[in-house]
């Protein structure tokens, strides 16, 4: 106890930066696509444009703690600078494993630029294949989960859905321990199940548990055409991140292109229900961002622009 709060009401980290936010080429003031996000113990870097490593350098995010790369299609604004960045891990010694989760010919293409560039990698390097047809997990361990979803572009791409799995109830001790319910126990009834004793005495889940923290949840949509059909696998996001390379007067556009536009960033935001939206991806003919904001407020007013070196805390 802690000036009369107990440490098991503290809320583990679930924090994300933008490293890049650029669409197709990096500008004076934008680098191409990458996220980083720490769900309490667990890092992850999601796509890797040109020139992630030098934002992670200076943003002061170590990359040795990336323990999965997340890369959501081919495009090299998503994924140039992974070579360099593993490479780079290398150098300075890395030896604990790390996971690349992406497209199925992104492990051939990786292996073959490694090979005839004459890196060899300090590290085991695990590599797990998206579904580019159909929803899927491709990440599950203690507390969390990642989804993959495919989405509508000029070739196969998929967002992510990085999910908390933890109980969501807190455990009442003083209550379990005056109804005599035993230690070994304790695990499921912070899950939400009830106690049977062993006389069949039926113990309530309520009357052992105390209201904790919600599961938190972060939607990365990458670059995809208007996909209204998403939403329900997105529902429950607390904050997601949209594509919105155009402003709303270059729909056709954008349609052509297969992304979207910041009005229809705002308009998914609206059939998630996420609380808060980011847009990103911008193309370069946009210096001033301004613009975009405001139209996608229009729409949906808790929407902020995904600037480099932003970090979020949901």
């Amino acid at each position: 106890m802690i000036f009369g709060l107990s440490l098991r009401c503290v809320q583990k980290p679930f924090e994300l930066t933008i490293l890049g936010t650029s669409s197709a080429t990096p500008t004076r003031h934008r680098y191409p696509s990458a996220q980083y996000l720490r769900m309490d113990g667990a890092y992850f870097l999601i796509d890797c444009g040109e020139g992630t490593q030098m934002r992670l350098v200076q943003y002061n995010l170590r990359m040795q703690k990336i323990r999965y790369i997340l890369i959501s299609h081919l495009h090299g604004d998503h994924f140039f600078g992974l070579p360099g960045l593993l490479t780079s891990m290398s150098l300075f010694g890395r030896l604990d494993p790390l996971t690349l989760v992406g497209p199925p010919d992104l492990e051939a293409w990786l292996n073959h630029t490694l090979e005839a560039s004459d890196s060899r990698l300090t590290f085991p390097l695990h590599f797990v294949p998206t579904q580019t047809e159909k929803a899927a997990t491709v990440l599950e361990e203690e507390g969390f989960r990642v989804s993959s979803f495919p989405l509508r572009h000029r070739i196969a791409c998929t967002g992510f859905s990085f999910e908390e799995t933890g109980p969501e109830l807190r455990l009442n001790v003083d209550a379990c321990h005056s109804k005599g319910v035993p230690v070994e126990a304790y695990q499921a009834v912070k899950m939400g199940e009830d106690y049977r004793k062993l006389d069949g005495t039926l113990i309530p889940n309520a009357e052992l548990t105390l209201p904790g923290h919600k599961n938190r949840r972060y939607a990365y949509v990458s670059d995809t055409a208007f996909t209204p059909d998403l939403a329900p696998l997105l529902q429950g996001a607390d904050l997601m991140y949209h594509e919105a390379t155009f402003m709303h007067d270059l729909l056709e556009r954008a349609i052509q292109t297969f992304h979207s536009t910041s009005v229809q960033a705002a308009e998914m935001a609206n059939l998630v229900g996420c609380k808060r939206l980011l847009v990103g991806h911008f193309s370069a003919r946009y210096s001033d961002l301004q613009p975009l904001l405001e139209e996608a407020r229009t729409v949906f007013p808790g929407t902020e622009l995904a600037i480099e070196g932003l970090e979020i805390s949901l």
